[in-house]
């Protein structure tokens, strides 16, 4: 199908691309503009779209479930740091409520650049399926992918045909999937970009670098619908105002103050652009933070944790030369890899490129599976890039089998032979392999899910001891929601306890309300501080999520100005949130402060909540809670640990000296105090957002807000009735 060419305007092409499979029909009807004026564009939008594609019985695997994948207003702008990101959102197969994923590289912006503020895709198709979108041509065609069942494989033939055809790298923007998607429901989706700075092995300039859209399984919504890629060709816009801005002058102006921030404070601060985000690693891992999850969140220091940080992959691994921005025009430099002989699989022997590996990744396939080595964690990285499921699941779940293993609750039959054990490197990389392939019945088990593992090694354990563990073992299955956790061990920060629990409605992620951090330095001191967190960060994490900008431009690089603002949360980065707002006034035409621009986002966190409410019903509230291994010691010798800070909390709760007490009932006392403060944090964070003590918002919040009239009438009706 051929389309017309639209200008952007404002950031906004003013049109949806929507492609179903079934039969092949493609449109392109205009974004309403008051939808667009309303939900901003990025995740809202993605979440509306798919609001109103789906019933309240719709579920993932139903050829109705979008896949949809929208860039913002401010994404895809090189003249100011960080605007690569765009977001993925469909009903998530792992959660069964709305899956949102952000993810980088160039795609979002040539899709805008294509001509469209989004893309939507229904339907299954019926053979392995590529969707090209050619925005030199305007054409959008469907055909058959290339057979290749890993990602890497894919991006090398896809290359091949676009190049063959004409077309230089640096055009081309691919999405993909690979066999993981197929065997798990953590599939993630991989963007694929070519790096023309970055040094190749042979000599030659230019790497092809993947980002991913990782959480709530949206990858393997894509393959279920049997799409191998997505392709999109465009080029940059040129001329004096390429993006359409109200005022080009102030959005260049802006960009160019946050670059001179970046190249002046990173260097000297968390140096961002040489460590990228595993730099955390050692922050965590403090003897008086206890954050860095090891061995299944049972501990949260350890003394190797040097060995797995960001300094040691900036000395070690890490190739400096070239470029390191998820997309051009980024300085903070933070998208960091490099090469690694691989080990296991297939590809042993092999030499390849690493994208990373992100904090999370460093975590979760080092300090909580006891193994710390940072080859090793870059090859897990690789494998599940190329098989495409996400890091942060495959890792959750397989601690979580090595737990099993340590209780006795596994048998080495019942793996089939495989010794998951803490720090046995060679059996986590077989299990990724099995993983990826769904080659053994635990692999299989473990690709449905935490929850569906959980009950998979009780019904294992009971039919061979006639005990029931599922208590047990629901004390340190990590995951809310059925989503698996991502790293930080939240013993010591209530509010990021608030924040896995209640403020994000995807599950156990921490994009919505990443507090931890704030809270260890400081940052909320009493506990209407952390509910006011809540509320506030939410709003601009999110909000960032919608205009289509990098979080880490903001939150990772603290603008001086900011630490002489009295009266505001310095923490909120205040002055680089000013910078930000002169951005999106100078692209929108708008005259709004950044508080102004981000209580928006309380729009779209209250339609993610309504789409959570036709799922749980009454029962809301009760998914809004967290293992118990997250709050805090679940026996006696993790609380011997960490005694003297056990006692000391104890003693200031209690007001008495605790020296008498064994350490059972301590622990009993400090667990009870700790989910008491749990459950009022949630309580007066569902009166603050104007949702009823079952955490569903009220008809009054929703009116208010505007939202009641996007709802749809079975969702108004069931609302009505839940109030």
């Amino acid at each position: 199908m051929n389309y017309p060419p639209r200008a952007i305007s404002r950031g906004y092409t003013n049109r949806i691309l929507s492609i179903d499979l079934s039969d092949g029909r493609i449109a392109t009807p205009d974004l309403d503009p008051a939808v667009r004026d309303y939900f901003t564009g990025g995740r809202s939008l993605g979440l509306y779209l798919l609001h109103s594609a789906i019933a309240p019985d719709t579920l993932p695997t139903d050829p109705a479930n979008p896949l949809i994948l929208a860039n913002g207003p401010l994404g895809g702008i090189p003249q100011f740091p960080g605007t690569a990101k765009a977001m993925a959102v469909s009903l998530s197969p792992l959660t069964g409520v709305a899956g949102v994923s952000n993810f980088g590289g160039y795609f979002g912006a040539y899709l805008k650049y294509a001509g469209f503020d989004a893309l939507q895709v229904t339907g299954t198709a019926q053979t392995e399926t590529m969707i090209v979108i050619n925005g030199f041509t305007r054409e959008v065609t469907i055909e058959e992918a290339p057979r290749d069942d890993e990602a890497f494989g894919l991006e090398h033939r896809i290359a091949e045909r676009f190049t063959a055809a004409g077309y230089q790298k640096r055009t081309i923007a691919v999405m993909s999937t690979g066999t993981g998607a197929k065997y798990t429901r953590y599939g993630c989706i991989n963007s694929h970009y070519f790096d023309v700075t970055k040094p190749a092995q042979d000599g030659s300039r230019g790497v092809w670098r993947t980002k991913q859209a990782g959480r709530t399984g949206i990858g393997s919504v894509m393959r279920d619908k049997n799409i191998l890629a997505i392709v999109v060709l465009a080029d940059y816009p040129h001329g004096e105002n390429p993006y359409g801005a109200a005022d080009w002058g102030r959005v260049v102006d802006a960009g160019k103050r946050l670059h001179a921030i970046v190249k002046e404070i990173d260097p000297t601060q968390l140096q961002m652009a040489r460590k990228g985000s595993a730099g955390l690693i050692t922050f965590m891992s403090k003897d008086e933070y206890q954050s860095l999850p090891v061995n299944n969140f049972q501990a949260g220091s350890d003394p190797r944790a040097p060995q797995i940080c960001g300094k040691h992959y900036a000395e070690k691994l890490f190739e400096h030369r070239g470029m390191d921005g998820c997309f051009p025009g980024c300085n903070l430099q933070c998208t960091k890899g490099g090469w690694v002989t691989l080990v296991s699989g297939s590809h042993k022997g092999q030499r390849v490129w690493v994208d990373g590996p992100e904090y999370e990744t460093a975590a979760g396939f080092g300090s909580n599976l006891g193994i710390w080595s940072a080859e090793f964690i870059m090859e897990a990285n690789w494998h599940c890039d190329n098989y495409a499921y996400d890091t942060i699941s495959a890792a959750t779940i397989m601690a979580f089998l090595m737990e099993c293993f340590q209780r006795g609750f596994l048998t080495l039959e019942e793996s089939d032979g495989l010794s998951l054990t803490w720090g046995n490197e060679a059996a986590a990389l077989e299990f990724l392999h099995q993983l990826a392939h769904g080659s053994t019945e635990m692999a299989r088990v473990a690709g449905k899910g935490m929850t569906e593992t959980a009950e998979w090694v009780a019904r294992r354990y009971q039919a061979r001891t006639g005990k029931d563990i599922r208590q047990e073992l629901a004390l340190f299955a990590m995951q809310t929601k059925g989503l698996p956790f991502s790293f930080y061990r939240t013993h010591r920060s209530l509010s990021m306890q608030g924040s896995y629990a209640a403020a994000s409605d995807i599950g156990a992620h921490h994009a919505a309300a990443w507090l931890i951090k704030a809270d260890l330095l400081g940052a909320f001191p009493t506990f209407q501080d952390k509910a006011r967190a809540l509320m506030t960060y939410p709003r601009v994490r999110l909000g960032n999520d919608n205009l289509g900008v990098c979080k880490l431009p903001w939150v990772d690089v603290f603008n001086p100005e900011s630490a002489k603002r009295s009266g505001e949360d310095i923490y909120i980065n205040p002055a680089s949130q000013d910078i930000y707002a002169d951005f999106y006034n100078g692209m929108l035409g708008t005259d709004l402060n950044w508080e102004q621009i981000f209580a928006r986002t309380d729009r779209d966190i209250n339609l993610q909540r309504v789409m959570n409410v036709m799922t749980y019903g009454d029962k809301t509230a009760s998914y809004d809670w967290i293992p118990d291994r997250a709050i805090g010691p679940t026996e006696d010798r993790l609380y011997e640990q960490e005694a003297e800070y056990h006692d000391a909390e104890l003693e200031r709760v209690t007001g008495e000296s605790v020296a008498d007490l064994g350490t059972a009932e301590k622990r009993y006392l400090l667990m009870e105090n700790r989910k008491s403060e749990l459950r009022r944090l949630i309580g007066v964070y569902y009166a603050e957002r104007g949702w009823n003590s079952n955490g569903i918002p009220r008809v009054a919040t929703l009116k208010e807000l505007g939202l009641w009239d996007f709802l749809g009438t079975a969702t108004q009706e069931r609302l009505t009735a839940l109030q």
